[in-house]
């Protein structure tokens, strides 16, 4: 490991922990996400991709009874944190917010085997390792050196571990113009990465991808089918349709995965 980049990655971090502890956006960064949230909020929720993403990490999860459990980046818990923690045999939240994991530990008072911790994922001081399973939910994608970053995964997964991502991509013409444009104005650029094509390609070099599915691809342009004059119970039909291309498609063809704006990958492990 190139001790120079890890040293740089580390002061990123403790820039990425200061600003998600005071949630400080300059105006830019303001206005982008509230109208990247009302507009994606919108299409997640009429199309049902946010409840298919859950029931489908659910599925990826299987069975916990045995299992040891790194919920990396949780900040005070995501969606299925809780029922992580309520049903491994062993959870813990990592994250570089202190305010996060104070939230989180005090919701996870009642688990036993289930902890918070503020530490950063790829220091040396985090000595935890052989987690069966490392859920990384809108997550990975803050890793600039995605090298670093698969080496520091493999480090601490046990053999044949497994983790489930999910993440944004900028593999689409149209979103990596608009990402491109904002940029220079984004507060947090610096830890900020959509996954690219050559990502994708490290991910799959490195890891036994055993399912994928990508989202808001052809479904992304259900917010222009809104400002049509047709009936809403035949836009929410087209949307739908679209979404379900989206998602059955992205599986197989990279090509059509790669006209996606999000993704989530269930991948494992390769054995030494």
């Amino acid at each position: 490991m190139d001790n120079s980049e890890l040293s740089r990655t580390l002061d990123t971090n403790k820039k990425q922990a200061e600003f998600y502890n005071t949630k400080k956006k300059n105006l830019p960064t303001r206005i982008w996400s509230s109208i990247r949230e009302k507009t994606l909020h919108g299409i997640r929720k009429d199309l049902n991709i946010q409840q298919d993403f859950h029931d489908l990490h659910k599925i990826w999860f299987g069975e916990l009874k045995g299992k040891k459990v790194l919920d990396l980046g949780c900040y005070a818990g995501n969606h299925h944190s809780r029922y992580l923690a309520e049903n491994s045999k062993q959870y813990l939240g990592l994250d570089l917010s202190k305010v996060g994991i104070d939230i989180l530990n005090k919701n996870l008072a009642h688990i036993p085997s289930g902890v918070g911790v503020v530490q950063d994922f790829l220091s040396e001081s985090f000595t935890e390792k052989d987690f069966d399973l490392i859920y990384a939910y809108g997550v990975l994608h803050h890793f600039e050196n995605i090298d670093l970053l698969i080496s520091k995964l493999n480090e601490k997964l046990a053999d044949k571990g497994q983790i489930i991502s999910y993440d944004p991509l900028q593999t689409s013409t149209p979103i990596w113009l608009i990402r491109k444009l904002y940029r220079p104005f984004q507060s947090d650029a610096a830890w900020e990465w959509p996954f690219s094509r050559k990502t994708l390609l490290k991910f799959d070099k490195h890891f036994d991808i055993l399912e994928k599915r990508g989202v808001l691809g052809h479904a992304k342009w259900f917010f222009i089918l809104n400002l049509l004059p047709i009936p809403q119970e035949k836009k929410l039909k087209i949307g739908k349709s679209l979404h379900k291309k989206d998602w059955e498609n992205s599986n197989t063809s990279m090509s059509h995965l790669f006209t996606c704006m999000q993704l989530t990958m269930h991948m494992q492990k390769r054995g030494s």
